[in-house]
């Protein structure tokens, strides 16, 4: 790949860049942060995505036809970089931009494209992922879940779990099974299920970091409109996988690295910050090591989605590469997170707001969150049997 910019690409990063200089609070990210109470910053996150779409920056390379700014994908990755280097939030609705909405944009019907979209782009629709459940996690053609068609409805029962965001969702995307008697990967279909239906609860998960970002939801006859089933009833699996590539792949790793760059330069300016015996503790070259391999492995995080969107502009497919995006991002930022508990030492694992937390505290909870990365979107060994068998061609 060229990593020379046109002077369209440039152009449109000059239009951004002067956006976001008018759109982010005064003293954004020196004196203003996100809400630390965990609704209060979903609900900070939520419109800041509303206050992108009504600024035309949703959807960057989505057609213009449902809502989007029919933008390149290199543009997109532009986006994303400049959101990094100002530290703009995160957005709430990251499922129903990266996952549902392409998903849909992919294999939805036109009616489907036509109301989902433009409410997915909005974000008055916030969505959740309804694929695994207890027993079927990483073996996702496990699931149990059923859905019985009667007439013009699905009738769905059963349990998803690790639903993040559930609590804040209108709709979720799950894989149910259709029919019990086909192969496992042969019975399943895609349903858009509307989280106000009657039959559907949600229990929060209470997790390592204190959030309750995971939840388990539970669906008992719940009625969904046949209209719901996203391409053909028992080819649910064929769906999901094109979820699964938008999920490992480069749009979701460039919204990560955005985090991620984030966080490794407030790790940077704490330890510049931190003193040690006369010096500071940037100044140890055990220290000045273990960040410039985050800063290396963040850095190539960006590369390695970059390439990857040049590949699809070229023409080729997405596929199982997307494994490798995955399975590097979750190893690098757990490496991160390990690296800067080491580094800042004994104050690391105090919370805030002690006084005497490192960083605010904000290294510590990252470094919990972090532990759920070689899990979730898939586990870091079905990454490896995907690269071994599909990619290496390995015997299973």
């Amino acid at each position: 790949m060229d990593f020379s910019y046109s002077p369209q690409e440039e152009r449109f990063r000059a239009d951004l860049r002067a956006w976001l200089a008018d759109a982010l609070p005064p003293g954004w990210g020196e004196t203003v942060f996100e809400p630390e109470d965990e609704d209060e910053r979903a609900m900070f996150r939520l419109a800041w995505e509303r206050k992108l779409h009504s600024g035309g920056w949703s959807g960057i390379n989505w057609p213009v036809e449902y809502g989007g700014r029919g933008a390149t994908l290199v543009e997109r990755a532009i986006f994303a970089e400049e959101m990094a280097r100002v530290g703009a939030p995160e957005g709430l609705n990251i499922i129903g931009h990266n996952l549902a909405g392409s998903t849909i944009l992919r294999h939805g019907t036109e009616a489907q494209k036509k109301y989902f979209l433009p409410r997915i782009l909005s974000s008055e629709d916030v969505w959740c992922q309804g694929f695994s459940e207890p027993n079927a996690g990483s073996d996702l053609a496990s699931v149990r879940t059923r859905a019985e068609r009667r007439g013009d409805k699905f009738i769905v029962n059963g349990q998803k779990i690790w639903t993040s965001f559930a609590q804040y969702s209108q709709w979720c995307f799950a894989l149910v099974r259709t029919d019990p008697d086909a192969p496992k990967h042969k019975g399943l279909s895609f349903l858009l299920i509307d989280m106000k239906s009657p039959g559907i609860s949600i229990r929060p998960l209470r997790q390592i970091s204190g959030e309750c970002e995971f939840n388990e939801t539970f669906f008992d006859d719940v009625e969904v409109p046949v209209d719901n089933i996203v391409g053909d009833i028992n080819d649910g699996w064929r769906i999901a996988m094109t979820t699964l590539a938008y999920e490992r792949g480069p749009e979701d790793a460039l919204g990560r690295q955005i985090r991620f760059s984030q966080e490794l330069e407030k790790l940077v300016g704490t330890v510049a910050a931190t003193p040690r015996g006369g010096a500071k503790l940037i100044d140890d070259p055990i220290v000045r090591q273990k960040l410039a391999r985050s800063i290396t492995e963040v850095e190539i995080m960006r590369l390695n989605a970059v390439r990857t969107f040049s590949k699809y502009l070229n023409g080729d497919d997405r596929g199982p590469d997307a494994s490798i995006i995955k399975l590097y991002w979750s190893h690098a930022a757990q490496n991160m997170y390990e690296a800067a508990m080491d580094i800042l030492g004994p104050t690391a694992p105090i919370a805030a707001p002690d006084p005497l937390s490192a960083g605010g505290g904000r290294f510590q909870l990252s470094y919990l969150q972090s532990k759920a990365f070689t899990i979730y979107s898939g586990s870091s060994e079905i990454q490896r049997n995907i690269i071994g068998e599909r990619m290496l061609g390995l015997p299973r």
